[in-house]
């Protein structure tokens, strides 16, 4: 073990996308060795993705450990070696319906779609994932269930996703922002014309504080792993925020550490510190 001066952080937080995993979506040998490594040590390893609970799956298997989760942004925890959901924060109806409304207001020919979530990764209880008609994915989701506008909000959710291909998320983000009166927290994963929307004060640095606090460890003794505006809050509150070089120029700036590229184990770099193989 090493620690060239650094503090080992009593917890590890991760993104996934465009940060623990290539941009070929693999967890590559160094990484999971890393991981592993700090496991081994008794240091806790947690993802911390946009991602809902069935999507974690293949990262389990890239890695070869069944961590606890953050997902959704933060509104989700979830533990993947039971596959159990453990807490959930949704958006009501009202604020869903109301939030759609506004968007399709100052978003002319928006897109609508709702996350939604049940007591396990594939609860098949009710759709977990509903769109609109004219909601045009960004990504492969074999998931989807196509319904109505009045549908997609018509039940509680961890997410609504608003969808406008041929514009900057940071565009949607200005346009949609200062209207929402704090009604839900904003944020991105993508500049590819999605925007995604949380009940008030649900970010990933919410979800990992309120699973450091079940896991008895100090919020404050942390060091997390991001690339993206919704990454933000995660890097910020971190007693160490580091941003892949890939990066979102804002997650840049929130981090105190940038290193290398997810498909250069920018995570491993950091973590070898501690744990070297």
């Amino acid at each position: 073990m090493q620690d060239n001066g650094y503090p080992k952080p009593l917890l590890i937080a991760s993104d996934v996308d465009g940060t623990l995993i290539d941009d070929d979506e693999m967890v590559s040998a160094r990484t999971r060795a890393a991981v592993h490594a700090a496991v081994a040590d008794g240091v806790p390893f947690v993802l911390a993705t946009g991602r809902p609970p069935r999507w974690i799956a293949p990262v389990v298997d890239g890695l070869g450990m069944a961590p606890m989760t953050v997902c959704a942004n933060g509104a989700v925890l979830y533990d993947s070696a039971t596959d159990r959901v453990l807490a959930a924060e949704t958006l009501s109806v009202e604020t869903l319906t109301w939030v759609a409304e506004l968007a399709k207001s100052v978003l002319p020919g928006c897109g609508l779609a709702a996350e939604r979530i049940g007591a396990t990764a594939h609860d098949a209880a009710t759709p977990q994932f509903v769109s609109s008609p004219d909601y045009e994915h960004a990504w492969l989701n074999p998931d989807d269930t196509e319904v109505s506008d009045d549908e997609v909000v018509a039940y509680p959710a961890v997410k609504l996703l608003i969808r406008l291909p041929g514009i900057a998320s940071s565009h949607m983000v200005e346009r949609l922002a200062p209207l929402l009166n704090g009604r839900a927290d904003l944020t991105y994963s993508t500049n590819n014309g999605l925007i995604e929307l949380s009940a008030p004060g649900v970010t990933k640095a919410s979800g990992l504080s309120a699973l450091a606090s079940r896991l008895g460890i100090d919020g404050g003794a942390i060091v997390a792993f991001g690339d993206m505006p919704n990454d933000v809050p995660m890097l910020s509150m971190a007693r160490h925020g580091v941003a892949v070089a890939n990066a979102h120029p804002d997650a840049i700036a929130a981090a105190d550490e940038v290193t290398t590229s997810n498909s250069a184990d920018g995570v491993a770099r950091v973590l070898e510190r501690w744990w070297a193989n």
